[in-house]
This record gives C-alpha cells, sequence and structure tokens, in this order.
C-alpha cells in the first residue's frame, strides 16, 4: 500500500528562481552501481574511445512549489539540491525515455521532506540550505544533517557562456547540451517496476556558467567514493515555470 502511495500521484508546479546543474562524469563501473537492472546507463564514448556515465548535482530555487490544484500564493518557496543518474528506460512498447535516476534530494523544510517521502521514492533528507546570488555571483551552501550530502560551491553567472571545464570528455557545447539536466522524464524505481515522471517547462535556454566547487560531500560515500568524478559542464538557468505530472508505473515484465 505505501509503495503504491509512492508513486508521485500528485502533479507539482513551480518557478525556477534558479537552477544550476553539474554534470560530472565517472566510470560506468561505478555508476551502474547505482542503477536497477530495470534502467541502464545514459554514456558516451569520447574521441579518445573512452566511455562515461553521468552524475547531475542540481541546485534549484523553487518559487510557489506547490501541487498543481493549489494557487500559487500557496507554494513554498525554498532551495533544495538533488543527486541524479543519467539513465535510459526501455518501454514494453519499445521506446526508449532518456532521464534521470533519483539518488538523492535535500532540502531544509521538514514539511517538504515528510510529503515528498511519502509520494515519491525522491529520498528527501533534511539539511541546513542557503543560496543566494551577490553581484551576479550564486552562492550555494549546503549542511546536510547526515554529512553525506555537504555542499560548496560558486557559480559565476557573468561568465555564460563559459568554455568546457578542464578534462570535459565533451567535444563541444552543443555535445554537453545533450547532458544538461533536469531532462523531461525522472525515473523511480518501484517493487511493481519503474515510475516515470514526465517533466513540462516553459522556454528552456541552459547557459554554460564556470564553476568554483569547494565541497560535493556526496562523492565521498559509496561506490562513488572509489572514483574520481570529473566535472564536464555546468549550466545555468532561471526565471522558468516547471512542472512535474502524475507518475506512470510501467509494469515490470512477469
Amino acid at each position: 500500500m505505501l509503495s503504491a502511495l509512492r508513486r508521485h500521484p500528485v502533479p507539482m508546479r513551480t518557478t525556477f528562481g534558479h537552477s544550476l546543474v553539474l554534470t560530472y562524469a565517472v566510470p560506468p563501473s561505478v555508476a551502474a552501481e547505482l542503477v536497477p537492472p530495470s534502467l541502464r546507463l545514459d554514456t558516451l564514448i569520447d574521441e579518445a574511445g573512452t566511455e562515461h556515465a553521468f552524475i547531475a548535482v542540481a541546485v534549484v530555487q523553487t518559487q510557489r512549489l506547490r501541487p498543481a490544484f493549489l494557487p500559487p500564493a500557496l507554494g513554498f518557496t525554498l532551495p533544495m539540491t538533488g543527486y541524479r543518474v543519467f539513465t535510459r528506460f526501455r518501454t514494453a512498447e519499445g521506446r526508449t525515455l532518456r532521464g534521470l535516476r533519483i539518488l538523492r534530494s535535500d532540502t531544509g523544510s521538514r514539511v517538504l521532506a515528510l510529503g515528498g517521502n511519502l509520494l515519491t521514492h525522491y529520498g528527501y533528507t533534511l539539511g541546513d540550505l542557503d543560496v543566494s546570488e551577490r553581484d551576479d555571483v550564486l552562492h550555494v551552501r549546503v549542511d546536510s544533517a547526515d554529512g553525506r550530502a555537504d555542499l560548496l560551491l560558486r557559480a559565476d553567472l557573468r561568465s555564460a557562456p563559459a568554455p568546457l571545464p578542464a578534462g570535459s570528455p565533451f567535444d563541444g557545447p552543443q555535445q554537453a547540451r545533450r547532458w544538461a539536466g533536469p531532462l523531461r522524464h525522472t525515473f523511480e524505481s518501484d517493487p511493481a517496476g519503474t515510475v516515470v515522471i514526465t517533466a513540462t517547462r516553459s522556454v528552456w535556454e541552459p547557459r554554460p556558467v564556470a564553476v568554483e566547487v569547494d565541497r560535493i560531500g556526496f562523492f565521498d560515500f559509496g561506490p562513488l567514493a572509489d572514483c574520481t568524478p570529473v566535472l564536464a559542464q555546468a549550466f545555468h538557468v532561471h526565471g522558468v515555470d516547471y512542472g512535474w505530472q502524475r507518475g506512470v508505473l510501467h509494469r515490470a515484465p512477469q
């Protein structure tokens, strides 16, 4: 019963005051440990012939986050962070969907954490989050409750369009944009199969920006601790209306 309740039954709406997504390249053998059998990694083979999987570190400043049936005035305005792995899902009808598999989410709201963990598999954890813009620089600080997702970084919004970071496996901005999260689909594992949540959004023009990262604690634990993630690109958008539809359960083959 609880599992059925957690299939994202409530459509949501918000506006992204800021959305900053850092895409990190990691070895597929490491990322594979984060993906259930129903999904496969969305990978890239670079010009040198090396294959890469990708982890997204997302920072969003939500405005008026709410169930779609509520007026904007009743929504939450607060920052959230999330960790996702780029994956693909093949439906029973043979369609292949690109999307992000949820690994973890952090919020400073007890109400959002409680409701989110009751109705989704997003894995909300409480933390102390601060996202602020000063002189066109976005400052991000997260002190996670369990110490496993501390985050400290800065994004220079004046730098757009910034060049690719040193060591990026992408051959240029056009290729990098294919891994500019969030993608249209989000995937959640469910005992009965895979839940697919489809997003809607207004004009989407992600801009590559330069970032300075002091700490990403998420990479210090689990299988990711055995590798050195490489920053592949960082994208920023702002003022985007965004929504999530009800989740759709794709049942596992019997």
